[in-house]
């Protein structure tokens, strides 16, 4: 074994506090779970590779006729907090109004038609996609989605940093 210099421990104490304050944490959901992964979808740290079965995903109706299923919510192994949910709009069901987000978002369309209301340089901007379809949404931004199609739209969100939730 090489012979470490102090420059060597300095380099190294931050990777080695960084993967003991994981450990603790994996074992717990290993032990938990009686598996290699987290327990359950809900609020967790994504260290373990896994698959969400769509029908294990908890549902929240929305007042417009929408619904929403919650996929995860952790923190990745890079130390990025991240939140991931479907959601489905109704034709002509009224939009969520114009509200700011404290992190990073993509909207991806899987089917309907999406127009996406966001803050531009000059007022509110408006600008559709269909299926395949992603708008970014920069942290701070005012925005709202709105289906314009003629079926119901469904769309992943990706909320990444900050207070994604």
């Amino acid at each position: 074994m090489k012979n470490m210099s102090r420059r060597d421990l300095c380099v190294s104490l931050p990777v080695l506090a960084a993967i003991g304050a994981g450990a603790p944490e994996a074992l717990a959901l290993q032990k938990n779970s009686g598996a290699a992964g987290p327990p359950s979808a809900a609020s967790a740290s994504l260290y373990y590779s896994r698959a969400f079965a769509f029908d294990q995903m908890p549902v929240r109706t929305m007042a417009n006729g929408g619904e929403s299923r919650d996929i995860v919510h952790g923190t990745l192994a890079t130390g990025e907090t991240v939140s991931l949910h479907q959601s489905m709009q109704m034709a002509e069901a009224e939009p969520n109004p114009l509200h700011a987000i404290q992190h990073t978002e993509f909207i991806l369309v899987r089917e309907g038609e999406l127009e996406f209301q966001h803050e531009g340089a000059n007022g509110i901007v408006s600008e559709h996609v269909g299926p395949g379809g992603v708008f970014y949404v920069a942290y701070g931004t005012k925005h709202t989605v709105k289906n314009v199609g003629g079926v119901p739209a469904s769309y992943f969100v990706v909320a990444i940093g900050g207070d994604a939730k």
